[in-house]
């Protein structure tokens, strides 16, 4: 079973289970509170304000508040505002630091292949013996409608006998906590400048050789494991890494 890719070229298909878009939306303004952005007790832009600079139509952003107000996250106060009423405790894409160059960016990704393969160069950072099987899952990352990333993530093939590109959510965070048991508590980021490689030139329609910024992250468990690693290919020219602290 090893190095047999299971490839989908139809986007549809490959995105894997896509949620609504007022549903990215929510989880887009659970990313920027989590991160900082609107502290508890901030009032949130005005409606026609925040639909703009999250490029997306009023009334899918109503959606999304009544959603995340349903959860608890925030306060409607007739005749003031949206206000935050509490920082949520996890988040789809609180994780996720890549924003366009031009402000935020709603993220999502296509799964383009996932293969069951043997990496000693892999193996390293798990911990493991070089011979240890995982599951490489290739993919297209997006900010809105715009490419950005050419992502290649690395789990162990332990936690599933079969694997394929159609059944992943595209918040992996999300699949490794409902399916695999484990939700990703901290990582470890690694930034700096690399040359385009084939690979990433392929899925980003780059030059191959072309300065592309580069992410290498180590990803631990809630039981302080390494669950995850990933490198990931992202084009400056469109978006940036950007932490917020709080």
């Amino acid at each position: 079973m090893d190095n047999q890719p299971q490839k989908s070229n139809d986007f549809a298909a490959s995105a894997g289970k896509r949620r609504p878009k007022y549903v990215q939306v929510s989880e887009l303004l659970i990313r920027e509170i989590k991160a900082g952005h609107w502290r508890e007790g901030e009032r949130l832009p005005v409606e026609a304000e925040l639909a703009v600079e999250l490029n997306v139509a009023v009334g899918t952003l109503r959606k999304a508040l009544t959603l995340l107000e349903t959860d608890g996250l925030l306060e409607r106060r007739q005749g003031s505002g949206t206000y935050v009423k509490k920082p949520p405790k996890t988040a789809a894409y609180q994780l996720f630091r890549l924003e366009l160059l031009t402000g935020g960016g709603i993220p999502h990704a296509n799964t383009l292949s996932v293969s069951l393969e043997k990496n000693p160069e892999v193996a390293v950072h798990f911990g493991v013996p070089k011979s240890t099987s995982f599951w490489r899952i290739e993919r297209k990352r997006f900010l809105n409608d715009t490419p950005i990333a050419a992502e290649e993530m690395w789990i162990r093939g332990a936690h599933a006998s079969t694997l394929s590109a159609d059944e992943l959510d595209e918040s992996l965070y999300r699949h490794y906590r409902e399916h695999f048991g484990f939700w990703i508590s901290h990582v470890e980021d690694r930034i700096r400048v690399c040359n385009a490689t084939p690979w990433a030139a392929g899925i980003l329609d780059a030059v191959e050789g072309k300065p592309l910024g580069w992410i290498e992250r180590i990803s631990w468990s809630d039981q302080d494991k390494v669950e995850e690693y990933s490198r990931t290919w992202f084009d400056t020219d469109v978006c940036h890494y950007v932490s917020r602290m709080a």
